[in-house]
């Protein structure tokens, strides 16, 4: 038997529109992608013996992922709340915003506040529920935002917000 953990907080349910569409637009992908998996593992379950056959064992995990993936693209899309318009209150920080950071070495740095479904830390995308969105939440310019990380802790200052 494992170690019991607790099951993880539940993640914000904010979206952009341009994220609901891409995990729209993945969900229509893997219906798709799935039909092709589904017709190789028949093909594959034709040729005999299952217990050897790397092509059906392939097959099988392959379509188990992309079910998995499904069913959680179909439980979470209709519980998101899909966020287009900005804030009435733009000179501070919220859902959508894209802030730029100066920290104490004088480098700057930009985040936009997305949704915990489209984070990406390559574009600069962080997620709201992250520590940084969490610390920069109702900030306004030259506000200064102290991040504690374990025991490093890092003190940035707004520099601009746009929406």
């Amino acid at each position: 038997m494992g170690r019991y953990r607790p099951p993880a907080p539940k993640s914000s349910l904010y979206i952009t529109a341009e994220g609901h569409r891409r995990l729209q637009e993945e969900l229509n992908t893997l219906w798709k992608r799935r039909a092709v998996v589904t017709r190789a593992l028949s093909a594959a379950a034709a040729e005999g013996d299952r217990s050897e056959n790397a092509e059906y064992i392939y097959r099988k995990k392959e379509l188990r992922e992309i079910d998995r993936r499904i069913r959680y693209l179909q439980k979470r899309l209709p519980e998101l709340r899909v966020v287009s318009e900005p804030p009435g209150d733009r000179k501070r920080v919220f859902f959508g915003a894209q802030v730029t950071l100066e920290n104490d070495a004088g480098e700057e740095v930009t985040y936009r506040i997305v949704g915990p479904d489209e984070f990406d830390t390559a574009k600069g995308w962080i997620s709201m529920d992250s520590p940084m969105a969490k610390a920069l939440m109702k900030k306004t310019l030259d506000d200064e935002v102290i991040l504690r990380l374990g025991e490093r802790e890092t003190t940035f200052v707004v520099l601009e917000i746009r929406y």
